[in-house]
Parts: structure tokens; sequence; C-alpha cells
């Protein structure tokens, strides 16, 4: 019989991994999260706004530097593949750090580039690392009460789109007032201070056994075993596809003949995107309450009122700001609702949620490819109509499939 003094030790020893796990109170460790999230996500999109900027650095013309923001692009979609399922497998804290160390360093190079292939190399690695958000929002949902989930999720996104924004709207304006090479010196600061405080009150976790990357191997089982899943995945490719098709394509209506804004003026239509913002925590809520399958019809019923709306906006101001509102409230509304369904439909949430972005990402890649060449045909309307298709496969290849 164990005597008393043995009982104490085994009971400290039991404790002591309990401590190690302590994290701040819940708003704050959520806020740091959401924080967190937004300067990460924004370094994917650093690129865009200061193109000109690059261009005349490097005395080149600003269409000859496009391709480096789809490096970015390129660059975000490999981390997701290779990075992302590793939160079920790997110590997330040790993770997160080293990502974030990785991220900066990266930012750092680009900030320091003589010419554009440097630019391009270092553009790729960084947003290949800066996946952290999508390491965080598995772990959110894991700690969330679970009539609180979707909230807890919804705050984590609205990070993410606000991050997402800034890049876009402040990143010019920032690169008009102090050069380029600083405001990705300045990413890099941010990044290393938020990503190493968030990886300081992460729980600490052990490493799971078995192969590093069995997440990313286990990818196409993952999503045939979940019906669930599979659902979410195809439904936001949809969503995201069509949103992508009219949002990447606007500015070339904006700055074409009907308008004939100034590329600053037109850039300031990604103001439209803190709709996202504001309507996250209110679709998180409603998700809680009503349930995703809910969230998800009413999105795409907006999104479907949004489409003709863009096509009037095609000569007329006011539609297109009307329609701005109601597809970034249609997609941050199906993106909280599908990714918390995505997260809680298997066992292996990270390996899930690497399969839900990838997918819609993919359809946002797709669809954008094809509006390009829909309006270069058929203009605006031709765009009109790719986001339109877009809608319509993502929800009836779904529906043909219950």
């Amino acid at each position: 019989m164990p005597s008393a003094t043995t009982t104490t030790t085994t009971s400290r020893r039991a404790a002591a991994p309990v401590r190690q796990r302590r994290t701040p109170a819940p708003g704050l460790f959520l806020t740091l999260l959401a924080v967190c999230s937004a300067v990460t996500a924004a370094n994917i999109y650093l690129a865009a706004p200061l193109l000109s900027l690059m261009a005349r650095d490097f005395g080149s013309a600003p269409s000859a530097l496009a391709w480096i923001a789809s490096v970015a692009q390129l660059g975000y979609a490999v981390g997701l593949l290779f990075f992302a399922p590793l939160g079920d497998s790997a110590n997330r804290r040790r993770l997160v750090a080293g990502l974030t160390v990785v991220t900066a360093l990266s930012l750092a190079a680009s900030a320091a580039a003589p010419g554009a292939g440097a630019l391009a190399v270092a553009m790729f690695v960084a947003s290949a690392a800066t996946v952290i958000p999508q390491l965080l929002v598995p772990l959110v949902a894991e700690r969330a009460p679970e009539d609180r989930r979707a909230r807890h999720v919804a705050a984590v996104i609205a990070g993410l789109f606000t991050g997402i924004v800034a890049a876009r709207v402040l990143g010019g304006i920032a690169g008009q007032a102090f050069g380029w090479r600083w405001v990705f010196a300045g990413a890099a600061l941010l990044t290393l201070v938020l990503g190493l405080a968030t990886a300081v009150v992460l729980p600490s976790q052990r490493r799971r056994e078995g192969p590093l990357f069995a997440g990313l191997a286990a990818l196409p089982s993952v999503l045939r075993r979940s019906p669930d899943l599979w659902r979410a995945c195809v439904r936001q490719a949809g969503m995201f596809g069509a949103w992508s098709a009219l949002w990447t394509s606007l500015a070339l209506l904006l700055t074409g003949p009907v308008y004939g804004l100034s590329t600053a003026t037109a850039g300031l239509f990604g103001l439209f995107g803190l709709t996202a913002s504001a309507v996250a925590p209110l679709a998180g809520g409603l998700v809680d309450r009503f349930g995703a399958a809910r969230v998800v019809r009413s999105a795409y019923l907006l999104a479907a009122v949004s489409v003709p709306l863009f096509w009037l906006g095609g000569h007329v101001l006011g539609a297109l700001f009307a329609a701005a509102v109601l597809i970034h409230a249609a997609l941050v509304a199906s993106h909280v609702a599908n990714q918390t369904l995505a997260l809680t439909a298997t066992s292996t949430p990270a390996t899930a949620n690497t399969a839900y972005v990838v997918a819609g990402f993919a359809g946002g890649a797709a669809a954008s490819a094809l509006a390009g060449t829909a309006f270069s045909h058929f203009g605006w309307g031709g765009v009109c109509a790719v986001a339109g298709l877009w809608l319509v496969l993502g929800w009836g290849v779904t529906w043909s499939r219950r």
C-alpha cells in the first residue's frame, strides 16, 4: 500500500501538466489570437498595393511585377498543404514559434531584396510560413464551449479579414509615406512580436505518435469518411469562387471606360471588406443558435441577390456599393458556418481544416482565372456569369448528393 508521501508526490506530478497548460483569461486569449491572425494574414497581401512602388525602385513597369502577388498566393497554398495538418500531430506551441521566426526573417529579407527575383523567393517563403491562423482556428474550436464555439471561431475569422483589408488599404498608404521596404520591415517586427507572444500562451502539447506528415497523407480518406466535411468544402469553394471572380475583376471595371477611376480611388473599395469583420461575430451567434446549415443557406441567398446587383453595377455605382456589402456578408457568414462544421466533423480538426481551406482556395483561384478570361471576351457581364455559375455549382453539387 503506498504511503501518504508517495500519494502526495504522485498527485503533484499529475498536477504539473495542468500548471503548464495555464493560459490567460479566455477573453484576452481569444483577442491575442485574433490580433495575431490579423497581422499574419496581412503578410500574404502586402505586395499587391505596393507593386507600383516596387517597380519604380527596380526600374521596371508595374505590370512586369504583377506576378509577385501570385507567388505569395502560391506560397500560402503550399504552406497550407504541408504545415496546417501538423496541428494534429506536432507541438503547436513550437510550431507557431518556428513559423513565426521563419516568416519574420523572410519578410526582413523581402525588405532588403535587391531585385524582383530575390523578392519573389522571400515572399514565397514568408507566405508559406504564415499559415499560423489556420493552426489557431482549430485550437479555438477545441477549447470553446460547445454552445459558443462558432462565436469563438468567428472572432479569429474577423481578425483574419481585418488583416486582409488592412494590408490592401493601409499597406498602400504606408508605402506611399515611408516606402515599400519599410512596410515589409514593419510587418516583420509585428509578426515576430505577436507570433512569439501567441506561442508563449498556447497550451503545452506533446507531439503525437506517428509520422509527422500523416495528416497530409490522410486528407483524401478524411474527406471520404465525412460527408459534412465534404459538403462544407464544396459549398465554401462555390462561395469563395463567386466572391473571387467578382472582387478580383472589380478593379478592371472601376478603372475602365465606364467609371474611369484612378487606381488609388478604386483601391478604396477594399474598405467594403470591413463588412466581413463586422458580420463575423453576428454570424457566429447565429450558427450557435440555429445551426450551420441554416446560416449557409441564408448566405447563399444573399450571394444570389448580390450577383444581379453586381451586373447592374456595371453602370450604376449605387448598385455596386450594395452588392459589395452583400457579397462580403455572404462570404463571411458562409465561412464561419462551414469552417465551424469542418472543425467538428472529424477527430482530426487540423487535417479537416486544411482540406476545407485548400478547397476554398482552389475554388477561388479557378474562378478568378476564368473571370479574367470572361472579362476580356464578354466584359463585366461575363464576370457576373462566372460568379453565378460558381454559386450554382457549390450548392447544386452538394444538394444532389445529400
